[in-house]
């Protein structure tokens, strides 16, 4: 890793590249994408089948795909007593801070015109929930519980099930989270039998969860047909931290990051030397302790970047600019300094607030917006379960009193059958 100072002559071509860090290049396993979403598109189960058995080495049958009671019930039986307390308590964390986005219908009325909006519930969900590097239980909860507060009518889960193994701690997250169909179905095809919907699969409304590059394209290839949440990046934390900061703290919430996988961004922002060399220190010595450190080593060579600024007014600005994932702000007042924040995923406020709260069981949604789209878009929430719909109510009288402007305004656009429509009415 290197520590870049504000005095080096690259200082701003570094903050450049970590501002414009979005570089996903969907080039190379576009084609193979493309001709999976195709083939499932057209040949249903056959192709969904075909798919799922060569890529996670297995010989299902179509049967073979849904998840059942008794699979279920043999995941709770591998699941610890304190493990399944843990979801149980995250899920009820969760469950309670997204059940304050709750939107209600709305109307009013000036004179005879009624105005307002329907507040509804989508009918179908996909969650796609990954099976390969980790287990990842949390996203399963992150996905389901605001889509259940939402009240959307039926949760599907796709996970791959590499040489038939399904991760009992994903499906024990599932029935606790109140998924209703599980089938184990990974990469392209999974997003793709979600979306169109002619294989054992239902066709769902929306498709939400995070995936490797093939799901991601995956995905983007089928929005417009479904709704989808976003195309996440790698993940990343942005620490700003003054003079006041541990560097183990420090070090350890970076480390958090960087083994997700090799391609992982975890920052330091600080005005103090002496803090990122510490930092530098502690990611070496806390590295060799890591079970992933194979991970680690990669992303912090490779991704990893501790700036010096002036001051900590710059490293907020600076910061700010990022729009990163997680900002953590392990610096005195850090409550105040979050007011001055404009773009961020989640904002961690002092020491004691380490990310991997808000990963597990704090309560705000740990799906946030990556790669700098934090600058317009927002945590996975209940918000993205829902879809408003606009209501307009007119009687003859009201009618009467706007016609002629409605009338002069669609002549503006020369459309005459927009007045003639009102017109006829008169």
């Amino acid at each position: 890793m290197r520590i870049i100072k504000f005095t080096d002559p690259d200082f701003t071509q570094q903050v450049d590249r970590l501002v414009h860090r979005l570089h996903v290049d969907f080039s190379g396993p576009e084609g193979a994408v493309r001709e999976i979403v195709l083939d499932v598109k057209e040949n249903g189960d056959a192709a969904l089948l075909k798919y799922t058995n060569r890529f996670d080495r297995n010989r299902f049958s179509i049967a073979d795909l849904r998840v059942g009671p008794d699979e279920i019930a043999q995941a709770y039986e591998k699941v610890k007593p304190e493990e399944l307390a843990a979801l149980r308590t995250a899920e009820t964390n969760v469950r309670k801070f997204h059940a304050r986005q709750v939107q209600s219908s709305w109307n009013y009325r000036e004179g005879d015109v009624l105005l307002g909006q329907m507040v509804r519930p989508l009918e179908m969900v996909g969650i796609y929930v990954p099976g390969g590097k980790a287990s990842y239980p949390s996203s399963v909860l992150m996905n389901a519980i605001p889509a259940r507060v939402a009240g959307v009518g039926k949760i599907v889960m796709c996970s791959p099930a590499p040489d038939g193994l399904t991760s009992p701690h994903a499906l024990v997250a599932a029935d606790v989270a109140g998924v209703d169909e599980i089938y184990k179905i990974g990469g392209a095809q999974a997003v793709a039998a979600l979306a169109f919907g002619n294989t054992c699969v239902p066709r769902v409304d929306k498709i939400v969860g995070p995936g490797n590059i093939y799901v991601a394209l995956a995905k983007r290839m089928v929005f417009g047909v479904v709704g989808i949440d976003m195309i996440a990046g790698p993940s990343e934390i942005l620490i700003v931290a003054d003079a006041t900061a541990r560097p183990d703290f420090l070090a350890a919430d970076l480390l958090s990051q960087a083994e997700h996988d090799e391609e992982a961004v975890p920052v330091l922002i600080t005005p103090s030397e002496s803090l990122a060399q510490a930092v530098a220190g502690e990611l070496e010595r806390q590295n060799g302790k890591l079970k992933r450190q194979a991970i680690t080593r990669v992303s912090l060579a490779n991704e990893c970047r501790l700036f010096v600024v002036k001051n900590l007014e710059d490293a907020i600005l600076l910061a700010d600019r990022a729009a990163p994932e997680h900002l953590e702000l392990a610096v005195e007042n850090a409550a105040g300094w979050a007011e001055k924040i404009h773009n961020a995923g989640a904002i961690f406020l002092g020491q004691y607030t380490p990310e991997a709260l808000g990963d597990y069981l704090a309560g705000p949604n740990h799906v946030l917006p990556t790669s700098g789209t934090a600058r317009f878009s927002s945590p996975l929430g209940v918000y993205d379960f829902i879809k408003r719909t606009s209501l307009i109510g007119y009687t003859r009288e009201a009618l009467h009193q706007v016609a002629r402007e409605v009338g002069i305004l669609a002549e503006m656009e020369q459309l005459d059958a927009h007045a003639a429509a009102v017109r006829i009415r008169l």
